[in-house]
């Protein structure tokens, strides 16, 4: 996750979209680890006894003791993933990469890709200008290829999001932040404008770089670009407006996170933090609407756009705006003219990214995490073969079931349905239909009783062996220490694992445990990792085709280090059980570490740097010191395998 907040307040202690507001009594997933490995006596040694058997895997033995990972066979004569020399934590302002390889920063913020191709101009670009130039605060992205296999690692399309937005860089270069009172029309649509998503044609020339293509596909989504509903809560009650009486056509899309991908080559971007964008006045909203509003935090106008734009302003008229967002959209990129399409059968919460996967039966599988503390992890299953649907004109997202996992403290866990008349899912608990169901996806989650995680961040599915990892990256309300979380505040974070039953990503049911402990390393805060291999706050996250496990972070990082991303080969663990990790990139100062992607033949890394601050000038791609969010272009001199 990104902050969406003003520097002033992007820590993660105190960041008011991590708070929780889910008052839920179900049983935590901490308390449920520690019941599971308390069971074991796990606890009988002191809370650092209890962080190494997390490691175990819910099958038995430690990793290190166990015949093979997960699947794979032994381990003993598996070839190692990583074969680069890792970098030491970082505290300078550049991005550093190991030895053998370089990082190049691209298409910064406000690069012109289409129109007329306006100039970057520091807090002087128009909203009109900035409809034309990359958006802010790059964040989840995808590259497809373009043409035939022969080209297709040189050329293609690359979308990316745009989480939100640093106003006193956008409207002052200064990097003075304008107060509430001085906003205008114009700074408004200059901010909207710089939300969204960008989709621009890149190609590499012969000298190695890569540049921005004038391709009519090039083309910016903002907050501001017509869109469409589709799924069961399309033209529900609780998506209709005042300017939309038929809940079919929204407008624009928000604080967009991480990212997926389709089979038939569709992106797939994930609206989260999208409450704060809203001014509700207390007491003036219908008494029907409080429970839902409060229960997704609606309110604040962290942006003023309210001051200028009636649409964020929530009212007893017109109060169902903010039921708009908070959804997976779903844009094609090969079809600038085609709507971008919010897919609601997917669910309605603060999305972090989703993975989508095929398992059994040519099925979707799409996990998705709802980023916020003691928020759920949900799967969606398509309800046919994803072919098939397309073959007939039905979308493979609009149809199918909506779950939300359940985690025991055996090890065991399952998904619970979201399907209207299912369990409480009914009229009379104030779910009419399924639609309503999906609007309200945290009060169905709620009311089954799912279990509540520390913030769920990114899925990856390891294309070998199918098992899910999932990023939680941190929880600093939690205040009694635990097996999951062995100090006072899990202030570092941790990754979760999972298989499905039968290895059927469509099953109900599934077996968990913890990959790792994040932190300062050597047990210290209960991490169960190397020193050398410090972090905290994983956040981004993906598998490579061969199997390499990509870990990013935001938030947190031992010695106050900058934000930084690692891989891990399952493959090798020590004799501790900790898997192999090493450092492979850290980031400039202030910023997050996210997005990432790799050309087909894997020899092309692609990865954001979001938000500089904190003093940064990077990326100094020009004569501007005023920080820029920037992809970087990360490739092995020898032109090899990125981690090999």
């Amino acid at each position: 996750m990104s902050l969406s907040v003003p520097p002033a307040v992007q820590d993660d202690e105190f960041d008011p979209d991590d708070y929780s507001s889910n008052p839920s009594g179900a049983t935590t997933f901490a308390e449920i680890v520690q019941a599971r490995f308390s069971r074991r006596s796990a606890l009988a040694g002191g809370m650092l006894a209890a962080a190494g058997f997390l490691t175990t895997s819910v099958l038995g033995a430690p990793p290190a003791l166990a015949e093979g990972p997960r699947g794979r066979g032994p381990s003993a004569g598996a070839a190692p993933l990583l074969g680069f020399e890792p970098v030491p934590l970082g505290f300078g302002d550049d991005v550093v990469v190991p030895c053998g390889y370089t990082a190049k920063p691209f298409i910064p913020w406000g690069t012109p890709i289409l129109g007329s191709y306006p100039e970057f101009r520091p807090g002087g670009n128009t909203a009109e200008e900035q409809e034309q130039q990359i958006g802010m605060h790059h964040d989840g992205m995808s590259f497809y290829p373009v043409g035939p296999p022969r080209v297709a690692n040189d050329h293609g399309v690359l979308v990316l999001n745009h989480e939100y937005t640093d106003e006193q860089y956008l409207h002052d270069a200064s990097g003075v932040r304008p107060v509430p009172e001085s906003y205008t029309l114009e700074m408004v649509r200059r901010s909207q404008a710089a939300h969204g998503v960008s989709v621009v044609e890149i190609q590499r020339g012969a000298d190695g770089q890569w540049t921005v293509v004038k391709s009519s596909r090039n083309r910016r989504i903002t907050a501001n670009t017509p869109m469409r509903f589709a799924g069961p809560a399309a033209g529900d009650e609780l998506v209709r407006t005042q300017a939309d009486p038929a809940g079919a056509d929204p407008i624009g899309t928000i604080n967009n996170c991480g990212n997926g991908d389709t089979f038939w080559n569709t992106y797939l971007t994930c609206e989260e933090n999208f409450n704060g964008y809203f001014r509700v006045d207390e007491g003036q909203y219908r008494p029907e609407d409080d429970e839902l509003l409060k229960r997704y935090g609606v309110g604040g106008d962290r942006y003023n756009w309210a001051r200028q734009d009636e649409r964020f302003v929530v009212t007893p008229e017109d109060a169902n705006e903010p039921n708009r967002f908070g959804w997976v959209v779903e844009i094609d990129p090969f079809s600038p003219a085609a709507a971008p399409v919010k897919r609601t059968a997917l669910g309605r919460f603060k999305h972090e990214d989703c993975t989508v996967h095929e398992t059994k039966g040519g099925r979707l599988a799409v996990y998705m995490g709802d980023d916020q503390r003691f928020e759920y992890v949900y799967k969606f299953v398509s309800a046919d073969n994803w072919r098939s649907m397309l073959a007939r004109g039905r979308s493979p997202l609009d149809e199918g079931t909506l779950y939300v996992a359940r985690y025991h403290a055996d090890g065991s866990g399952e998904w619970l349905p979201l399907v209207h008349g299912h369990g409480p899912l009914t009229e009379d608990n104030g779910f009419a239909d399924q639609g309503e169901v999906l609007v309200k996806t945290r009060l169905a989650a709620d009311a089954l009783g799912a279990t509540p995680m520390d913030r769920p961040e990114w899925t990856a599915v390891d294309p070998r062996t199918g098992t899910v990892y999932l990023t939680l990256t941190n929880n600093t309300e939690r205040l009694d220490p635990n097996a999951a979380n062995p100090r006072i505040t899990n202030k570092w974070g941790h990754i979760v694992r999972w298989d499905e039953e039968g290895g059927d990503h469509a099953a109900t049911r599934f077996t968990w445990d913890i990959f790792l402990l994040a932190g300062p390393g050597d047990g210290v805060d209960g991490s169960t990792i190397e020193s050398e291999d410090a972090f905290g706050s994983p956040d981004g996250l993906f598998i490579d085709p061969d199997s390499r496990v990509w870990i990013q972070t935001d938030g947190s990082q031992p010695l106050k280090a900058n934000n930084q991303m690692l891989a891990a080969d399952t493959d090798r663990v020590d004799a501790n059980g900790y898997p192999e990790l090493r450092r492979f990139l850290t980031g400039v100062l202030g910023c997050e570490v996210t997005g990432n992607v790799l050309t087909d033949d894997q020899r092309t890394l692609f990865v954001n740097i979001q938000h500089p601050g904190n003093g940064s000038t990077w990326p100094r791609t020009d004569d501007f010191t005023v920080p820029r969010s920037a992809t970087v272009v990360v490739t092995k001199d020898d032109g090899g395998v990125i981690g090999s």
